[in-house]
């Protein structure tokens, strides 16, 4: 299979607290040829951006690096170093040297420049060419915000190049909540954190006290559900990220509620409850505090995820005599089983287009992530190892990230994300040991 995907460059929200100046609308020739086999990664140059003034110096030098950081992390772009360069750019608005680009095979190349505002702000001008077109990509875009959000400019820059390159959603402006472990296997201190999708500004939001598990994103990224063991037993809790708040959900008495997710609308928690020795899934409301049981089996019923839609429910099952995966009407009903290759299945989740699930698999001694059709048909596996698991999408719904944990008493957990072609398998930066990531929507 070969998919060409086209460049275009429209005016984008890039706005980081102020406002955006649209840019013009221009196709061009540029493509990145996708094929079965190989991807060959797209050249590009990004001289550094441009200060306007001795106080966006700082700026100026990180911002570029983050930039071209973000695109290659891709796999799918490849940086051409600034030794090679043999033209220079002064101005964003210069004539572009396109003869001197071409020399080095640049195929796209992206300038940018920053200036100070009052405030403690900053304004980042950039535009994007096809070298080979000898042609801008737009007018370019504008975008402002203060100092300390520059690591954000940067990653909205990278959004709206590979976008525009790849015909694929963005996803560097984004974070992921995980749990930090230090300490032995065995008796590893857990901690709820945050960071940002390149591993920067992460930020513990528990102290290690309890156990932490499954931290989930709500769909506006301003809270986050997770399963803590302070109370000796498995609970839900919700914390609003914005004021650090939080409160318990389920507090029914000799029961362990655990595996949550907010539905699409983020009124709803879907989650597992466990009493008296039947585990099975449960919605509950949270304005009203109602909850719906949706499974009622002897069987241990848990990892809930909405589609996309909100209109149905995937989750897995041992209901078969192993575990499975299951997908039944939001509303509770019939399950139908998706499920059929060797091995076991479990901790599902919807992709954020819909048209596919992930989840792990255990068969053979091995651990994979893989992908399927929403009917159980296409499954394909993208990894294999001592143990994989936990997937979660990126909002464009094209790369996985997941943890892996190699063998042996020294082995620690690590963040790693591969693209759903299975190409381009990395590990995610992260301070120290990690596990259980879940991916934000784009951030407002």
């Amino acid at each position: 299979m070969r998919a060409s995907l086209a460049v275009l460059l429209a005016a984008a929200l890039l706005a980081v607290g102020v406002a955006e100046t649209p840019a013009q609308t221009r196709t061009g020739p540029l493509r990145i040829e996708i094929t079965e086999g190989v991807i060959e990664p797209l050249p590009f140059a990004i001289p550094a951006f441009i200060a306007e003034d001795s106080g966006a110096a700082d700026l100026a030098a990180e911002l570029g690096r983050v930039v071209a950081a973000d695109l290659v992390s891709t796999g799918l772009f490849r940086e051409i170093p600034a030794q090679a360069h043999i033209a220079r750019v002064s101005s964003i608005n210069a004539p572009v040297a396109y003869a001197d680009w071409k020399a080095i095979n640049a195929q796209a190349l992206i300038v940018g420049s920053v200036a100070s505002a009052p405030g403690g702000q900053a304004v980042v001008k950039f535009r994007l060419f096809d070298v080979f077109a000898d042609a801008p990509l737009g007018e370019g875009v504008q975008f402002a915000g203060s100092r300390e959000s520059w690591r954000r400019m940067a990653h909205k820059v990278a959004d709206a190049v590979y976008s525009r390159i790849t015909g694929e959603g963005p996803y560097f402006d984004t974070r992921v909540a995980f749990v930090a472990e230090t300490g032995p296997k065995g008796n590893r201190q857990k901690r709820l954190a945050v960071m940002d999708q390149d591993g920067a500004n992460a930020q513990f939001l528990s102290d290690g006290g309890a156990i932490v598990l499954a931290p989930r994103f709500s769909p506006d990224g301003r809270r986050l559900l997770y399963t803590s063991y302070e109370s000796g037993v498995p609970r839900i809790y919700v914390i609003d990220l914005a004021g650090m708040t939080r409160r318990g959900l389920e507090e029914q008495p000799g029961s362990m509620s655990f595996a949550p997710r907010f539905s699409p609308d983020g009124a709803r928690v879907v989650f597992s409850l466990s009493v008296g020795g039947r585990t099975d899934i449960y919605t509950l409301d949270l304005a009203s505090g109602a909850r719906a049981r949706l499974t009622d089996t002897a069987a241990i019923d848990t990892g809930p995820s909405y589609s996309p839609d909100g209109r149905f429910i995937v989750f897995e099952s041992d209901r078969s005599g192993a575990q499975q995966l299951y997908v039944m009407p939001a509303g509770g009903g019939e399950a139908r089983r998706i499920s059929f290759g060797q091995g076991r299945y479990g901790t599902p989740v919807w992709s954020p287009r819909g048209d596919m699930i992930a989840f792990t698999k255990q068969n053979a001694g091995r651990f994979h992530i893989g992908v399927m059709r929403t009917d159980g048909s296409e499954e394909r596996l993208l990894t294999s190892s001592f143990l994989d698991e936990g997937p979660t999408w990126a909002p464009n719904g094209r790369v996985i990230m997941f943890t892996r944990e190699t063998a042996g008493e020294a082995g620690a957990p690590a963040l790693m994300s591969v693209d759903i072609s299975g190409r381009n398998l990395r590990r995610v930066p992260a301070p120290g040991a990690a596990s259980d990531p879940s991916w934000s929507p784009l951030r407002q």
